[in-house]
């Protein structure tokens, strides 16, 4: 299939073929949370098990969701140990757990790691095998349990996409483990839920939904629909993030924000990303940089890096204007995302202590870097690592 011609509707391109994948049923608003017994029984469940972290543990959201679920008569299963970064071995766990007691409806409460787990603990309960023999898409052959997404950070989008991403035992490499069935069939956007998330956490979660948003808008497999979902999210993210990575969010900036995530989301699972996120997994898996605050670091060199391109330059300008005429910013669009970027209060990190010819090797055998508008070799990686670490220097 041909990929997708930049489209303009004030323009007459021509609109390329595309097949777009269904999205997960959105549950939004204040207090939505309420309805997850009813959203169990939609999907046809009876008895829950629920993925979780300890922090939501302590901060009581998930006996709140547990009392919702055991007063209306349906019995749960809570796994509160999913970790950041899930490995192979903690979808293991996972289902090692899951095999405890009957259940047949997933529930996961949390930010991306605990809806990836649940995810990939969903596969291997219905499918068997180990996570790596799922890596690429549509490799599971049976069908999987419902699962319900609750997201408790607006980020990742894992929501609403069939990718779950699981990092390799030992060399921490990011697989992709992708299937229709494994997309959540209801993703529940309670703002309520992401009210009291600390700045830090905001801002980087924040900061990759953004970053979604701008690369799945430029990537090679962008498309009608996942254009569509792109501008979505840019509008509602670009609305609220200045506030959010200042520490000063309003309850409308945070339904933005959720909004924003789901839809980027959305974007993703029509089309791609690129380089920002393949120069990002490496300084995550070599230097445990946050992967928000890698991607981050990462997103206004790759910008430049791509502006190069002509039909990036035509979706850039779009979204420029988008900023413009909301009375966002005057700034031009890169030079927006750099400010963001600035003004996060981002810790610093030592180049000093990074090879980026090293990096730049992990970057090239990162799957998202396949779609960046403009291809990328090593030394191409190098350069932009040099740009985001020396912000002044010409190096494109």
């Amino acid at each position: 299939m041909p990929d997708f011609e930049i489209y303009d509707s004030d323009s007459d391109s021509v609109i390329g073929s595309f097949a777009s994948r269904p999205a997960p049923k959105l549950v939004f608003g204040h207090g939505a949370l309420r309805e997850l017994a009813a959203c169990v029984r939609e999907v046809g469940g009876t008895s829950v098990f629920l993925v979780t972290d300890l922090g939501l543990a302590r901060a009581g959201y998930v006996e709140r969701a547990r009392a919702l679920l055991v007063s209306a008569g349906l019995p749960v299963t809570v796994f509160a140990d999913s970790r950041e970064n899930p490995t192979e071995a903690d979808a293991a766990t996972c289902v090692t757990a899951a095999r405890a007691q009957p259940f047949d409806c997933f529930v996961a409460l949390g930010g991306g790691s605990s809806l990836d787990t649940a995810k990939a603990a969903n596969v291997l309960l219905t499918n068997g095998g180990v996570m790596h023999d799922y890596q690429g898409y549509g490799k599971a052959t049976k069908p999987l349990l419902p699962l319900i997404a609750i997201p408790t950070t607006a980020g990742t989008g894992s929501e609403t996409q069939s990718y779950t991403l699981i990092s390799r035992d030992g060399s921490h490499e990011k697989m992709a483990c992708g299937d229709p069935k494994v997309l959540p069939r209801i993703a529940i956007l309670d703002p309520e839920l992401i009210a009291t998330l600390p700045r830090a956490t905001a801002t980087l979660s924040g900061l990759d939904a953004l970053s979604h948003a701008l690369e799945s808008a430029v990537c090679t497999k962008r498309n009608a629909v996942s254009s569509l979902y792109a501008e979505a999210a840019f509008r509602h993210l670009s609305s609220a993030i200045s506030r959010v990575v200042t520490g000063q969010p309003t309850d409308s900036d945070r339904s933005h924000m959720l909004l924003g995530a789901a839809f980027a989301g959305l974007a993703i699972e029509n089309s791609m990303l690129g380089a920002a996120h393949a120069s990002a997994n490496p300084l995550t898996a070599r230097h445990g940089v946050v992967h928000g605050h890698a991607v981050a670091r990462m997103l206004p060199a790759v910008m430049q890096f791509n502006s190069t391109d002509p039909a990036a330059t035509v979706v850039y300008a779009r979204l420029e204007s988008l900023l413009r005429a909301t009375g966002t910013t005057a700034l031009p669009l890169i030079d927006w995302v750099t400010d963001i970027v600035a003004r996060s209060a981002l810790p610093p990190l030592d180049a000093a202590t990074m090879d980026f010819a090293v990096l730049a090797d992990d970057a090239t055998r990162q799957w998202t870097g396949k779609f960046n508008p403009r291809a990328l070799h090593a030394a191409d990686f190098v350069s932009l690592y040099q740009r985001a670490f020396t912000p002044h220097a010409a190096v494109f």
